[in-house]
């Protein structure tokens, strides 16, 4: 993975730049960064075998193919991103899609919207619900900061204000 920082050998112009933006990486922090990608790597495969593949006699033959595909940050840059039920059953994972059982993609779609009617209409922005119904939410705190000329109300009352 580290290589991945390094500068194109083949633009030999390109080195100065290079040098200024490796200076500020220890390899220390290269290591971080390696054992980061590898620990996350780790634990995908280990989600796989623990849920998805727990039932199956092969979990331990569990292709790395998968665990790269899903740990694969170069085509997005980022571990938010979608992968499409398409790409996970090319893959080797068993997908049902939620279009395919309109029962469950009610109740499914009938939790979300009540979800995002709560974080729509209050001042709540994060929930976390257990299957008992205990639920913790997060609470954004509203603070109105008037300006200096709403501060100091005399005995006409607020500015612009009929007595």
């Amino acid at each position: 993975m580290a290589r991945m920082f390094l500068p194109n050998m083949a633009n030999p112009q390109t080195a100065t730049v290079w040098q200024f933006i490796m200076r500020q990486y220890t390899p220390s922090f290269l290591g971080q960064c390696e054992n980061a990608v590898n620990c996350a790597k780790d634990f995908v495969e280990q989600e796989l075998k623990n849920n998805m593949f727990q039932r199956r006699r092969d979990k331990d033959a569990l292709d790395k193919n998968v665990v790269d595909r899903l740990t694969d940050f170069t085509g997005t840059k980022g571990h938010d991103r979608h992968i499409h039920y398409d790409e996970c059953r090319a893959i080797g994972l068993k997908i049902t899609a939620l279009e395919d059982d309109d029962g469950l993609q009610d109740l499914v779609l009938t939790v979300h919207h009540c979800y995002m009617h709560v974080l729509m209409n209050s001042a709540v922005f994060k929930i976390i619900e257990n299957h008992n119904g205990v639920a913790f939410m997060k609470q954004q705190q509203v603070q109105m900061v008037l300006p200096p000329q709403l501060m100091q109300v005399g005995p006409g009352g607020l500015p612009g204000q009929q007595p």
